[in-house]
Parts: C-alpha cells; structure tokens; sequence
C-alpha cells in the first residue's frame, strides 16, 4: 500500500474532519465579530499570544546552548527597548545567525 491508496472511508472522514475544523473557526470568528469582548476576554487575549510565544520558546533556549541564550537575550532586549515584536524576534533570529555563521 502507497501513500495513494486510500480507502473511500478514509478519505470520508478525512474529508470529515476538515468539515468539522473549518466550520468551528469560522463559527468561533463569526461570534467573536458579532459579539463585543467583556473587559475579561480583552485582558486574557490582550496576554494569549505573548503566552503561546513562550511556551514555544522555552524548550528551544533551555536546548539550545549559549547560542540560543544569546538569541533569547537579544530579542528580550530588543523588545524591552522598542515594543516592536517584529523587530524583537529579527533581533534574536539574527543574532543566532550571526554567531552560527561565526562558527559559534
């Protein structure tokens, strides 16, 4: 059996899943666009994403070596002077490349 050989049932629930999966994002932003925030949702998604950048992060620096510690101290620098999340993450992105290419 090859990656092409699909069963007509599997290819049902695959075809299923999907289904399922985008009519419940589209359902969740059709009411969070109806709907105004209560003072609560505000302050808890104003905090996911910086949450979910953490969580991703945290087992990368703590794996990484001095190299990423570096990277991780460039970002956090960058963002506590500019605020700018794009300019923290070139920040850290470019200095693990830089001293990568250094031979670091």
């Amino acid at each position: 059996m090859n990656l092409f050989d699909v069963t007509p049932a599997t290819m049902a629930a695959i075809i299923a899943m999907t289904v399922v999966t985008v009519g419940l994002r589209a359902f969740g932003y059709l009411v969070l666009a109806r709907l105004p925030p209560t003072p609560f949702a505000r302050a808890f998604l104003s905090h996911l994403p910086g949450c979910l950048f953490a969580a991703f992060l945290a087992p990368a620096l703590a794996s990484g070596g001095p190299t990423a510690l570096a990277g991780g101290l460039a970002a956090a620098a960058a963002m506590i002077a500019t605020r700018s999340l794009p300019l923290a993450m070139a920040a850290g992105v470019g200095t693990v490349w830089l001293l990568r290419l250094m031979g670091a």
